[in-house]
């Protein structure tokens, strides 16, 4: 059995992987950990638990004595980089949560989150943790960033299109909605219901931090310069997410050639479903999946690609423990063929 531990569990993030882990044949986990609610129960803070996962939970400093093989951060940013730093010559593996090494370095993270980055040195080890762009390197690696929830999504819809070439990579628009549990469990004047209920609306416009790790993930992965305008909205609903793309064609394209290109790459990834019909958050909810339309206007000569997922699951938990499986050379799918739960 893999030994794993998740520090700071007690928000959205860590009680999603301490649901998906509890399925999971291979793996223990051998430690739960918060700072501010030491030796309560788990179940304590997330009732859903109860007579399911009663563990208690323990401070991050009695880490060495559980000797985990694998530890998720379930931190807030720059909360995480302080652990990383202090746990770097420390033998297990670990998957980052957090937004503190997802980008290429700490100048740009400091311009972007408005915070100096207290462990620059950790950005050349941390590989990005999106498996379907970074699979052997994941596999190799013993520190992965799991990619953001608003950057999974956008960039699992451009990434075929500027890998081919066929769009003009300065004009790529992500229009992405969002579920509040995106903005944590921790109260907040933005997400109160009667601020969000029956509302609409979008933020962080021309700012928001996961512009650039979406620009510079595209960049990388297809070997582009890549300049991208995104914009988020908060949609009334608990959980999700729905990403809608518009990109500019340089070459002639058809409906069919946008599909083909699309079954191309995705078809063997168990947890993309390219769909003929525009995806719904629903259709995802609680799962790994990530479900991708592609449509083409001949009138307007524009691309359009939709994508929904789960933010809590393939925009955070699903993917850290599908990144985990590949780290430590199970099969990728394990815990993880869950089905939407609809309505």
């Amino acid at each position: 059995m893999i030994k794993i531990a998740i520090i700071g569990a007690t928000g959205y993030t860590g009680s999603e992987l301490v649901r998906i882990l509890s399925l999971h044949k291979q793996v223990n986990i051998v430690l739960i950990t918060s700072e501010t609610h030491q030796g309560k129960l788990f179940s304590d803070i997330h009732a859903q638990f109860r007579g399911i996962c009663d563990e208690k939970l323990h401070t991050a400093k009695d880490i060495d004595q559980h000797q985990p093989d694998l530890v998720f951060l379930a931190l807030p940013h720059g909360v995480s980089m302080e652990y990383v730093r202090k746990w770097k010559d420390k033998p297990f593996k670990i998957i980052d949560l957090s937004g503190d090494f997802r980008l290429s370095g700490p100048e740009i993270y400091t311009h972007w989150y408005q915070k100096e980055h207290s462990y620059p040195e950790g950005f050349k080890e941390f590989v990005f943790g999106l498996p379907e762009l970074n699979r052997e390197q994941i596999r190799n690696s013993r520190l992965v960033a799991n990619p953001g929830c608003f950057p999974t999504g956008a960039i699992l819809t451009a990434f075929p299109l500027l890998k081919e070439g066929v769009v003009d990579p300065h004009r790529l628009i992500f229009d992405s909605k969002t579920g509040v549990t995106g903005a944590g469990v921790k109260p907040k004047l933005v997400t109160h219901y009667p601020n969000v209920g029956d509302n609409f609306k979008p933020y962080g416009i021309q700012k928001h931090r996961h512009t650039i790790e979406i620009q510079e993930a595209l960049g990388h992965s297809t070997n582009r310069d890549v300049t991208v305008q995104f914009t988020p909205h908060l949609l009334p609903v608990d959980r999700g997410i729905l990403t809608s793309l518009y990109a500019f064609p340089v070459k002639s394209l058809s409906q069919q050639h946008l599909e083909e290109m699309y079954t191309k790459y995705y078809q063997h990834e168990r947890f993309i479903r390219i769909l003929n019909d525009p995806p719904q958050i629903k259709h995802v909810r609680g799962t790994n999946y990530t479900d991708i339309s592609v449509h083409y206007d001949e009138r307007t000569d524009n691309i359009m690609v939709f994508a929904a997922l789960d933010n809590l699951v393939k925009g955070a938990a699903g993917q850290a423990i599908q990144n985990m499986n590949i780290m430590m050379g199970l099969d990728e799918t394990s815990a993880l063929e869950l089905i939407p739960l609809m309505p």
